[in-house]
């Protein structure tokens, strides 16, 4: 009895087995093309299992491909013999229309919708059939139909890709928009859908008509979700100050959380309009209960201030800081402001001593030990603003031996590789950048790379450095914002080492130190430069991609900048800017970006 029970389990198993087998050959002989040999072997898996439809299909489309349609319609016509099937009807339909028989056609294709009246829930399984041989109307009907027999059934996403499809973007944006009103929790992926008709340009097409499309739902159903929808379309086109009137009309009739204003000053600061960043962190502040949100908002305005203003209003920034300090106090909770404030101090009013000695007042405060290293990093950065490497290496090591293996703990590595570099000890420095290759921060890596190919590269070929060192000491220049003595010392080392590896480089850092000083015209002589003399520099896709911009934002010379963003995206696409160099491209051009 065991053997035979035995025997059973053996010959399934086997069965099984030949059965997978068969179908694999199946697939792979369609898959090449070879019909004849893949119609046996559907008939044979057919045979052995003559409900499965899937393969019913099968044939038929091999016999389509074949041009044997009376062979396709005659199964079909036995299937639908044996069990009348909509699908079925479907396929003897566009086995039809194959032969141009539009009439046929259309019958099936009817008989197939007939069938929603009693079972509107069939719809998906008809809508699908018929997209699956791109017959559009016919899957529109389908969904559209469905819904009227039977409000409940929502099709609209189906209908909005059709729409897409078929360019139609008006009822695309509805049909998206509708379903999103009733499964809100898919509004994200709505946005990500839409994103690929609309562009940065307000008044392209698409984007009109999106905005009257929800200005239009807004007059109808004042829902909240339209308010979300206004305000991502603005955020795409950068329209900071229209978004934050809809993110304003949000709050003000949920009145919950600001983490969405906050996020909006955030991207607009990420954009660089730090005018509008500003109005939202003060609004913030003067909105928000929160003790600590009013003391980071606050924080985050004069930052920005200090970033975008001229330096006869530093004064005046100097003071809101100690305003502010005065209200809250020197205690921990304004350590973010005290910080901040002693970076100012050092770094754009020259005052290091006196940040120094906030910094380290800081020290004893009873905090996590990882603010306790954020004050540890930026003391040793205003050491190394002082040219005391010494004294910062030891802030900085004290971070790698309290929080080993952390984010901040590479980054104080790097930033002993960094002043190891300023001070002319290369070897050192090369040494640290090797460890931080394989850094897990991203940023710390690529960062750690670029510094260590610049001292490798440059070692090799001359054995003093001595241009590494210039190069080193223009650098550290520019970490002290000096920046036109830096441009002194690069400009030393285009005449003196002409010659040398190092001149792309120098070129490049000279053009972006230009650039910061608004002396743009030489930061585009140096560009071109590298751009003619260089070709095969690795440095080549940052000199195109930065003087695209130029000529883009500052000269006002879209032509020109087309000119530089195509070479970049036909000649370098492994660069780093490729992906932002073809979409600004495609802007510039003025494609309907879909």
């Amino acid at each position: 009895m065991y053997k035979n029970w035995l025997f059973i389990a053996l010959f399934t198993f086997i069965s099984i087995n030949s059965f997978a087998q068969e179908d694999i050959i199946a697939k792979e002989y369609f898959k090449k093309g070879e019909f004849e040999k893949a119609l046996t072997s559907y008939q044979k898996l057919y045979k052995e299992q003559p409900n499965n439809q899937l393969y019913l299909f099968q044939i038929v489309k091999i016999e389509q491909e074949l041009e044997r349609y009376k062979n396709a319609e005659n199964r079909l016509v036995d299937a639908i013999s044996k069990r009348e099937n909509p699908n079925l009807l479907i396929e003897l339909g566009y086995n039809f229309q194959l032969q141009n028989d539009t009439i046929q056609a259309q019958t099936n294709y009817n008989k197939a919708l007939n069938y929603l009246k009693d079972r509107p829930t069939y719809a998906y399984s008809i809508g699908r059939s018929f997209e699956s041989h791109s017959l559009l109307e016919q899957a529109i009907t389908t969904y559209t139909t469905a819904m009227q027999l039977k409000p409940t059934l929502n099709f609209n996403m189906q209908l909005a890709k059709i729409y897409g499809e078929q360019g139609d973007i008006s009822k695309m944006f509805n049909s998206y928009l509708d379903f999103a009103a009733t499964n809100p929790t898919y509004l994200d992926y709505i946005k990500r859908e839409i994103s690929e008709f609309i562009t940065e340009d307000g008044d392209s097409n698409a984007n009109q008509l999106l905005k009257k499309t929800l200005l239009k739902k807004i007059q109808l159903s004042p829902e909240l979700l339209w308010n979300d929808m206004l305000s991502w379309l603005f955020i795409q086109q950068k329209e900071y100050n229209k978004a934050f009137a809809q993110e304003k009309a949000i709050y003000k009739r949920q009145l919950e959380s600001l983490d969405r204003i906050i996020e909006l000053g955030l991207i607009a600061e990420q954009n660089q309009d730090y005018q509008m960043a500003i109005s939202i962190f003060d609004y913030v502040n003067q909105t928000s209960q929160s003790l600590f949100v009013k003391i980071e908002a606050s924080l985050k305005t004069m930052v920005l201030k200090s970033i975008s203003t001229k330096p006869e209003n530093f004064n005046k920034i100097q003071q809101e800081y100690l305003d502010l300090l005065d209200q809250y106090g020197y205690t921990p909770e304004t350590l973010s402001v005290q910080k901040s404030y002693a970076h100012f101090l050092a770094f754009t009013l020259d005052q290091p001593e006196e940040a120094i000695n906030i910094l380290k007042n800081t020290l004893d405060y009873n905090v996590p030990e990882l603010q306790i290293a954020e004050i540890k990093l930026e003391l040793g950065d205003i050491l190394v603003f002082q040219e005391k490497f010494n004294q910062a290496l030891i802030y900085y090591t004290q971070i790698q031996r309290n929080l080993k293996n952390s984010t901040i703990s590479q980054e104080a590595r790097f930033r002993v590789a960094k002043a190891s570099y300023y001070k002319g000890d290369f070897k050192w420095a090369e040494s640290q950048l090797k460890i931080l290759k394989a850094s897990t921060s991203q940023l710390t890596a690529n960062d750690a790379l670029d510094l260590k190919l610049l001292i490798s590269d440059n070692r090799v070929e001359d054995s003093t450095q001595t241009a590494l060192k210039k190069y080193a000491k223009a650098d550290l220049l520019a970490y002290q914002n000096k920046n036109r003595q830096a441009i002194i010392v690069l400009n030393d080392i285009l005449e003196t080492h002409k010659t040398e590896v190092i001149i792309p480089q120098t070129l490049l850092k000279q053009a972006e130190l230009f650039e910061k000083i608004e002396e743009f015209d030489n930061a585009k002589t140096n560009y071109l430069t590298i751009i003619k003399d260089f070709k095969d520099s690795i440095l080549l896709d940052n000199a195109l991609y930065n003087l695209a911009q130029l000529y883009s934002n500052v000269f006002q010379q879209p032509e020109e900048a087309k000119q530089y963003y195509e070479t970049l995206i036909f000649n370098h696409q492994d660069s780093i800017f490729y992906v932002e160099a073809r979409k600004k491209f495609r802007m510039l051009r003025g494609d309907n970006i879909n």
